[in-house]
């Protein structure tokens, strides 16, 4: 199990009127992890057009546990959660942390690989399923057990 994981500095453009981290903020964190995830496997934007490959969203949840400040630094991870036995529909967790190593938030996405051109899901090629595989398990966040 390969740990993936990436230090985000917070802009000015993730800060709310109440000068903390705005929701939206933490679903881009994410979403740039998911992308550097696959880009650093070798599936940048390029190669995933030219095999016709792009993920779609069903669910995105995310659990807020701690502020997070303009100033604050954060360690976004990727972890695998469920996908079908068709490994068509997936599921992923990110885990947020602060500077100082404290979870801030818990990041819940489902989704499917899908088939631009055809417009229906499909499975991923084989190396993209490994690599996804190989990433340590997440599990759903519960209030609490911090």
């Amino acid at each position: 199990m390969k740990k993936f994981e990436k230090q985000i500095e917070i802009r000015w453009s993730d800060v709310d009127q109440n000068r903390h981290v705005r929701h939206s903020a933490y679903y881009d964190f994410g979403t740039h992890l998911r992308g550097k995830f696959l880009e650093v496997k070798g599936y940048d934007v390029e190669t995933m057009n030219k095999l016709e490959i792009g993920s779609v969203l069903f669910k995105e949840e995310c659990t807020f546990i701690k502020e997070l400040k303009a100033n604050d630094t954060v360690m976004v991870n990727i972890l695998n959660g469920t996908e079908s036995n068709r490994a068509i529909k997936w599921k992923f967790h990110h885990e947020i942390f602060n500077q100082h190593g404290e979870k801030c938030a818990h990041v819940t996405v489902q989704g499917a690989w899908m088939n631009l051109s055809k417009r229906r899901i499909t499975k991923p090629p084989k190396e993209m399923l490994s690599a996804i595989q190989d990433l340590p398990r997440g599990e759903d966040y519960v209030y609490g057990q911090d």
